[in-house]
């Protein structure tokens, strides 16, 4: 471990100031994707069994313990039919708008973080782009001035280190990134779905009356 940890501070050295940023910038992701990966987890339920157990309590009529079987499930799903089930009995478009309000403000939350990874994600390569830039123009002005071939290749290790630190950081990061936005992309499918499974359940139960 400790000739692991010397070695990365060598290649920090070696790549320039703009390796610490690079490290900087993949702490601040790293937090991000366990933060992100926790609430993404906590957020998945059996859709199936929970809509199940939701349309066998409203044929009952109880709209109350409906209420009750959302809060059990804490998930955006469950929040969002909760808010559409507090205006049973009012016009349609009514339950529409408050499960809409509330569908806005739990996929906000769901996507809060993203853009941090999706921001590390496409600065860290230009990062490192620029390291190049900056070790060549160094190899560059020892071999006009200076004429000697330590420091050119100084330049030169400069350039490939920070080229290769920013795609170390970027690429994992966009991996998540995506990962991520696809679960999210799921969790606002199945919001839609549930939606709609409740409008149905409500339009039977009124059927009924």
């Amino acid at each position: 471990m400790e000739a692991f940890t010397n070695g990365l501070m060598e290649y920090m050295d070696k790549g320039g100031p703009i390796m610490y940023v690079l490290a900087l910038f993949s702490i601040m992701a790293l937090v991000v994707i366990i933060w992100k990966g926790f609430i993404l987890y906590k957020a998945r339920i059996n859709t199936s069994e929970f809509l199940g157990r939701l349309k066998g309590i409203l044929k009952k009529k109880n709209v109350k313990a409906a209420i009750d079987l959302c809060e059990e499930y804490k998930s955006p799903i469950a929040s969002i039919l909760k808010a559409g089930l507090i205006k049973f009995g009012r016009p349609q478009e009514e339950v529409e708008k408050a499960m809409e309000n509330a569908a806005i403000h739990e996929i906000a939350r769901l996507e809060k973080g993203l853009g941090i990874l999706a921001s590390v994600a496409n600065l860290a390569p230009m990062l490192g782009f620029l390291g190049t830039v900056t070790g060549m123009i160094q190899s560059f002005d020892a071999m006009s001035k200076l004429n000697d071939p330590g420091k050119v290749a100084e330049g030169i290790s400069e350039a490939l280190i920070t080229t290769a630190g920013g795609l170390i950081v970027a690429v994992p990061v966009l991996m998540f990134y995506n990962y991520y936005t696809s679960l999210i992309a799921g969790f606002i499918r199945e919001i839609e779905s549930a939606s709609n499974v409740l409008l149905e359940t409500f339009g039977e139960i009124e059927s009924l009356q």
